[in-house]
C-alpha cells in the first residue's frame, strides 16, 4: 500500500504540455486543493487534461500570510498539491515558506519531478554539467547585477569552478550579458537557451563577447536561461597567482594587512581574500 502524503509538490511543463507526466496528472486529480502561482495559467493546464479541482493562488505577495492557515488545513487531513506556472515549484517560484512550515509541523510531503528549465538548458548548453550552481534571476539593476557577478567571480578566485545558471527576462538579456562580459571577461564561454521545449527552441553558444554582440543586435523573445561555463585553465592560474601573492605578503604582514593589499592588487572583495588568507595560514600551521 502506497504512503499518503498531505502536501505534494508537482512539476509542470515549461512549454510543451506533453511533458506533463501521468503521475502528475493523477496527483492533481486526487487533490482537494491545488495551490497555483497564477490560477489563470494553471487553469489552462487543468483544462488540457480534464482535471476538475479547486484552485487558490499562492505567490510571493501572499505566501507568508497564507502559510499558517494552509498548515492547519493539512493537519486536518486536506490533500494539497502545489504547482508553479512552469517547472519545479520553489526554484525561482513560491512555495519554500510552505514547505519549511510543513517540515517543521511534521507534515508528510513529497514531490513529483518533471520539467526544469535550468537543468534542460544545462544539458543542452555544451558546458560542463557538473558541478553547477543555479542562482535564479540576477538583480534587475546594472549596479546590483555587477556587484552580484563580482562576488561570484571573487568566489572563483577562491576556488569555485562550476557552471553558473540564471533565468533572465528578454528585455534585460542584452544588458545582463554586457555586465557579465565586464566582470567575467569577454572570452568566457557561455550559452543562452530560449523557449525550451517549445516550437522555437533555441540554444546559442559562444563567448560572452559573441553572445553580448548577438543579442545587442537581435532582441530575444520568450523564456530565457543564461549559462556561464567555469573558469578556463588560464583563469584558474589566477587563483594560484593570488595564493602566491598572499603567501609572499603573509611572510611580512598580518593576515588583515596581507588580505587588504592582495585584494587591492587583484581587484577582489577584501572579505573574500581575507577568508582565503586565513585558509592559507591554517594550512601552513598543519
Amino acid at each position: 500500500m502506497s504512503r499518503t502524503f498531505a502536501l505534494t509538490l508537482v512539476a509542470t511543463p515549461i512549454g510543451n504540455l506533453s511533458d506533463f507526466s501521468p503521475r502528475a496528472i493523477q496527483a492533481l486529480k486526487h487533490a482537494d486543493l491545488v495551490l497555483c502561482e497564477d490560477t489563470r495559467t494553471t487553469a489552462r493546464l487543468l483544462s488540457e487534461y480534464n482535471i476538475s479541482v479547486r484552485t487558490e493562488a499562492l505567490h510571493e505577495h501572499n505566501e507568508e500570510q497564507r502559510v499558517p492557515g494552509l498548515i492547519s488545513k493539512l493537519e486536518q487531513g486536506l490533500q494539497i498539491a502545489l504547482v508553479s506556472d512552469a517547472g519545479m515549484p520553489l526554484l525561482s517560484d513560491p512555495g519554500y515558506r510552505l514547505v519549511r512550515a510543513a517540515i517543521d509541523a511534521d507534515i508528510p510531503l513529497t514531490v513529483i519531478p518533471g520539467p526544469n528549465a535550468a537543468l534542460t538548458g544545462l544539458v543542452l548548453s555544451g558546458l560542463p554539467p557538473h558541478p553547477f550552481m543555479f542562482i535564479g534571476f540576477p538583480p534587475p539593476r546594472s549596479s546590483a547585477r555587477k556587484e552580484a557577478f563580482a562576488k561570484l567571480h571573487a568566489a572563483e578566485h577562491a576556488g569555485l569552478a562550476a557552471t553558473l545558471i540564471w533565468h533572465e527576462s528578454p528585455h534585460r538579456l542584452s544588458e545582463t550579458l554586457v555586465d557579465m562580459e565586464a566582470i567575467f571577461g569577454p572570452s568566457r564561454q557561455g550559452a543562452v537557451a530560449r523557449e525550451l521545449t517549445k516550437r522555437f527552441e533555441e540554444v546559442r553558444r559562444g563567448t560572452l563577447s559573441q553572445l553580448a554582440e548577438y543579442y545587442a543586435a537581435n532582441t530575444p523573445r520568450g523564456e530565457i536561461t543564461v549559462l556561464l561555463g567555469p573558469p578556463s585553465e588560464t583563469q584558474e592560474t589566477s587563483q594560484r597567482s593570488l595564493d602566491d601573492t598572499l603567501r609572499s605578503l603573509l611572510e611580512t604582514h598580518s593576515v588583515k594587512d596581507a588580505a587588504t593589499l592582495a585584494a587591492t592588487a587583484a581587484g577582489l572583495p577584501r572579505r573574500t581574500v581575507y577568508a582565503r588568507a586565513l585558509e592559507l595560514t591554517t594550512k601552513g600551521k598543519n
